[in-house]
């Protein structure tokens, strides 16, 4: 629970300074449902961190390796990624 907590604090202050920046720099308004970019960014900081401490450093923890072979956990990494990329793509935020 406070790695989630942790991860959303961590998104949000990415998403509002870094990811933001990005966008108004591309021409890309950061406007409308920015929860959608926010949650994209807090998830996939915990997809990486999960990949890394998962592969890497508890190579032996089973929680970690059920949350990497389960195919919510990719499905959300998908989600986030779209959510992150997509107003490169369509030149707009459309969330």
């Amino acid at each position: 629970m406070f790695e989630t907590l942790v991860f959303l604090v961590i998104g949000f202050i990415l998403t509002e300074n870094v990811l933001r920046t990005i966008y108004e720099n591309f021409g890309i308004s950061f406007t409308g449902n920015v929860w959608v970019n926010w949650f994209g960014v807090s998830y996939l900081l915990f997809f990486l961190y999960t990949i890394m401490r998962g592969l890497f450093i508890n190579k032996n923890n089973n929680m970690l390796k059920k949350r990497i072979t389960s195919i919510i956990f990719w499905l959300l990494f998908i989600g986030s990624i779209y959510a992150i990329f997509i107003p490169f793509v369509k030149g707009v935020n459309p969330f």
